[in-house]
């Protein structure tokens, strides 16, 4: 039986007030009318194994009790035991009353092939046999062998991924990567079938089947505009509104940023009426929520900072702490998404949201410091 319902306006804000006590001011923000912590766990890496699903439901229930509500997954992580996962805690918190789900925003993504549990010994034999000739998708939608955009793939997918995480809404589900098909297809059949994908998005919230949906990217909203895999927040927003008006449902969009990758902040290279801004001001502009991958850089900015960071970033105790810090103090940045599969590292993690974000000052002081 799904857990019925999905993330609600009463329902966050109940629990940002519930974990004021344990959390600093400026850690729940305000996005799509819910109350959003500004860390959210990811659930990307970790082995296709038993062990690894405890370990990730464990973590994921120690997290919504430290005050984090935001969990982020993708069909194709894990072979999709991270959304069965996520779909366990969750079950488990709401069976023993200790969180309830309009309160917690859970988001996932259909794009990649996903396999199922493990890798298939013949992963073309694996599409051909669950995807093709299911009629779930086209060979000719498939692109590079791993990436399907198609409405009836993220049909599939989307189905697919509600049966996994046990719930009869996502609040959140993006189309994962859409750059992707940029390798293969031109531009205009780019632009046709990302249209053809958010017209099935804005039917499946219509049909309570998502609350929102947007698009979690790599290189798409971090590269010059000359780029062939570059992506206009203008331009999407342009099809959501041609598609459904202003009450449209495109309303989040995930990117890496962090110390070693600053470009969501830096480069300003989204046309917003004439004006060139950062991907973060040009969201903040359109009405998008900003969620923020890689804010450790798979755990590769847990040492060796420079000292400014510590001495702009101060309260803390690790470097690892003080990468968080600066992701969720970014102006534009809604929720520095952490991936953490063990309850020690979201204990330590969770520490960041007892500490306020520096004010906005200081924190532009760590760009001058860094020259």
């Amino acid at each position: 039986m799904s857990i019925q319902g999905c993330a609600t306006t009463a329902g966050t804000r109940r629990y940002a007030a519930r974990r004021a006590s344990i959390t600093a001011a400026g850690h729940f923000r305000q996005q799509q009318e819910w109350a959003v912590s500004s860390i959210g766990l990811g659930t990307y890496l970790g082995h296709w194994d038993e062990r690894t699903d405890r370990m990730y439901q464990e973590a994921i229930r120690r997290a919504i009790e430290l005050g984090c509500n935001v969990i982020d997954s993708a069909i194709n992580y894990r072979f999709q035991r991270s959304e069965r996962a996520i779909g366990a805690a969750l079950k488990q918190l709401v069976d023993a009353k200790r969180a309830a789900r309009d309160e917690v925003i859970i988001t996932t993504k259909g794009g990649f092939i996903p396999f199922d549990n493990e890798p298939p010994r013949d992963p073309r034999a694996w599409i051909v046999d669950n995807l093709i000739d299911t009629g779930a998708a086209r060979a000719d939608e498939i692109v590079g062998g791993s990436h399907c955009m198609s409405p009836g793939y993220l049909d599939n997918q989307l189905s697919r991924s509600l049966e996994n995480l046990g719930l009869a809404c996502v609040d959140v589900y993006y189309i994962h990567n859409p750059e992707t098909q940029l390798q293969a297809v031109a531009r205009d059949e780019f632009n046709k079938r990302i249209r053809a994908a958010f017209a099935f998005l804005e039917e499946a919230a219509a049909a309570g089947r998502i609350g929102f949906y947007g698009t979690a990217t790599w290189n798409g909203y971090r590269q010059p505009p000359t780029a062939r895999d570059y992506l206009s927040l203008a331009e999407l927003v342009g099809i959501a509104r041609e598609l459904a008006g202003d009450q449209h449902h495109f309303r989040v969009i995930q990117l890496p940023y962090n110390l070693a990758m600053p470009e969501a902040f830096t480069e300003a290279n989204q046309i917003i009426e004439g004006e060139l801004l950062s991907p973060l001001m040009a969201a903040d502009r359109l009405g998008l929520t900003a969620m923020c991958s890689a804010s450790m850089m798979q755990a590769r900015l847990t040492a060796g900072l420079p000292d400014f960071v510590g001495a702009t970033l101060r309260g803390l105790k690790t470097d690892g702490q003080r990468a968080i810090q600066f992701v969720r103090s970014t102006p534009g940045v809604t929720t520095a998404l952490v991936g953490m599969s063990q309850r020690s590292h979201v204990e330590e993690n969770l520490e960041v949201a007892r500490v306020e974000p520096p004010p906005v000052d200081e924190f532009f002081k760590m760009f001058s410091s860094g020259e």
